[in-house]
């Protein structure tokens, strides 16, 4: 079972996530699932009345405004870094929380390492899928490498010279 960093604490993961090629066919009604972006597209109203828990996950090059106006549905958004160098997540973080208004769990999934946490956690992420060859002990404490931060973002709007 894989571990996660959710609430600054290390836990077993609980929610399964679909390969994109996963079919819906394949889902039962009462256990918690991430689904593709595209199997929300395609069956949201069914998905909408099973009894387990629902989360949706997006791509790098899919767009956080796509399931804007239907965050209220679930209860994790997975947003995957293919790649370290990949960013584009960030701002679909951002976007996310800041526009949409989405309070359930919003969770980094692909290639997470712990330098990247600290600045995740800045745009809104709260749960953490550190790659699995990682150590998720030695990634957690990676939320505490700064005890001040200049700039605003999700976690604090205001900049350091507005909080004093």
């Amino acid at each position: 079972m894989q571990r996660i960093i959710k609430n600054n604490q290390i836990v077993d993961e609980t929610w399964h996530l679909l390969p994109k090629e996963t079919s819906f066919d394949e889902l039962t009604n009462c256990d918690d699932y991430i689904v593709p972006l595209q199997m929300w597209r395609d069956h949201a109203h069914a998905l909408k009345a099973r009894d387990g828990g629902l989360g949706v996950w997006l791509d790098s090059d899919e767009e956080a405004e796509e399931i804007g106006e239907d965050v209220q549905h679930f209860q994790v958004i997975a947003l995957n870094f293919p790649a370290f160098t990949d960013g584009r997540s960030y701002s679909n973080a951002r976007l996310l929380r800041d526009r949409f208004g989405f309070k359930g769990e919003l969770r980094a999934i692909g290639d997470v390492l712990r330098d990247q946490l600290f600045f995740m956690a800045r745009c809104g992420f709260d749960a953490f899928a550190i790659r699995a060859d990682k150590n998720p002990e030695e990634a957690l404490q990676s939320l505490k490498d700064f005890s001040v931060t200049y700039q605003g973002a999700t976690d604090e709007p205001l900049p350091l010279f507005r909080r004093r």
